[in-house]
């Protein structure tokens, strides 16, 4: 039997534990500010690589979970590559408030699971990890395997950026496990965004005995949410969301403050700094005379533009999954994730490649069952392929 042969046999066999563990990790608390809870899951994944002799890197994280770095050793590669890694990355922190796991348990019915994080992207993490464990029971590697496992990229990896990055620098290639699309599709492409928080400050008064002395921040709020929504161009891409807004001390006090945050989602990477600019110039004109304000970035992606040699590693992929029995096609999401960080390293990369999913972010969100063992498959299909690839 050969080695392609083995894998995939062995990750078929292997579809009840798959579901066992994805069950496991959803029913473990994991909010991107919830470091105990994400921390656990490193837990799991740990146990398990442990338990298949796949060495764990931890590098922890100061606010948010730690970040996991699995290595599998492989065979000979070509010589331009051979210190290079073949990268899966997920991270496996959720949008979900502490809690949600245990009022809304990891369920199963027909062949759809259910469950806080169940797409995105903890079946994806369950996916790299058993993937692995293939590579290291059979080998037949093309070169080191490294799993990288982040815990903080709902929020822009504000910590993790800089191990992905680091990690993108040493990759060949890297295959980043988001939930495959609700078509079956794999992600060549995606936005970037910046999240930013803007404070106002004004001054407190007696909205009816001394209207005349308060500045309210609010009412400078809404002159510059109208003008931020303003910048939004849909034909380049470019879409400007005011999602959160807060303020006021009392419905009979002229406001002494405000707060609101920016979602901005751009395609070209020259956009970010115009629109950018726009938004500064925007936060630093006052409307409503006495007002104060100031703009914080919170959080940041990078956008997944497709290369040469993504577009390779497309290919390779969609070739991998016809043998697996899946028919691929390649999709634009203007969602944001972290293969934007290795794509601008220089790191072909190709995202969503985990199993297929839909309802991120949402109580509706659920995963395709049917769909895990052929998407394990057309992973390890793809990485003994590399070499015949040029990659």
């Amino acid at each position: 039997m050969s080695t392609e042969a083995a894998i995939t046999a062995w990750l078929a066999e292997q579809r009840g534990a798959m579901i066992d563990a994805i069950a496991e990790m959803v029913n473990t608390d994991g909010g991107s500010y919830d470091k105990a809870g994400v921390d656990q899951t490193g837990e799991q994944v740990k146990r398990f690589m442990a338990a298949n002799a796949i060495p764990v890197e931890v590098l922890p994280q100061q606010k948010h979970g730690d970040c996991l770095r699995a290595t599998v050793e492989g065979g000979e590669i070509a010589s331009g590559n051979r210190q290079k890694n073949i990268v899966l990355m997920g991270h496996r922190d959720t949008v979900f408030p502490k809690g949600e796991p245990t009022r809304r348990p990891f369920r199963i019915e027909g062949n759809i699971a259910y469950g806080p994080g169940v797409a995105d992207m903890k079946a994806g993490i369950v996916m790299n990890m058993f993937v692995l464990a293939a590579f290291r029971k059979f080998g037949g590697a093309p070169g080191p395997l490294v799993g990288l496992f982040t815990g903080d990229e709902e929020i822009g990896s504000p910590e993790g950026r800089p191990v992905i990055e680091a990690e993108a620098k040493r990759a060949r290639v890297v295959f980043n496990s988001e939930p495959g699309r609700p078509t079956g599709a794999v992600v060549t492409g995606r936005k970037g965004g910046v999240f930013s928080i803007v404070d106002i400050e004004g001054k407190a008064a007696h909205s009816g005995g001394n209207f005349e002395a308060g500045i309210s921040a609010i009412g400078e709020a809404a002159h510059k949410i109208i003008a931020i929504h303003a910048l939004t161009d849909l034909k380049r891409g470019i879409t400007l969301n005011v999602g959160l807004v807060s303020g006021g001390q009392s419905v009979n006090t002229v406001a002494p403050s405000a707060q609101f945050q920016i979602d901005l989602r751009y395609v070209d990477p020259t956009d970010r700094d115009e629109i950018m600019g726009r938004i500064h110039d925007i936060v630093g004109r006052a409307h409503v005379p006495g007002t104060r304000a100031t703009l914080t970035i919170k959080g940041e992606f990078l956008p997944l533009n497709q290369t040469e040699a993504g577009a390779r590693v497309f290919e390779l992929y969609k070739g991998a999954a016809a043998a697996s029995g899946l028919s691929v096609t390649g999709e634009f999401s203007g969602g944001c994730a972290d293969s934007g960080f290795t794509a601008a390293m220089g790191a072909p990369t190709i995202c969503a490649v985990g199993p297929a999913g839909g309802k991120a972010h949402s109580p509706e969100e659920y995963l395709e069952l049917d769909s895990i063992v052929p998407r394990a498959q057309s992973l390890a299909r793809a990485i003994l392929r590399l070499e015949g690839a040029g990659l």
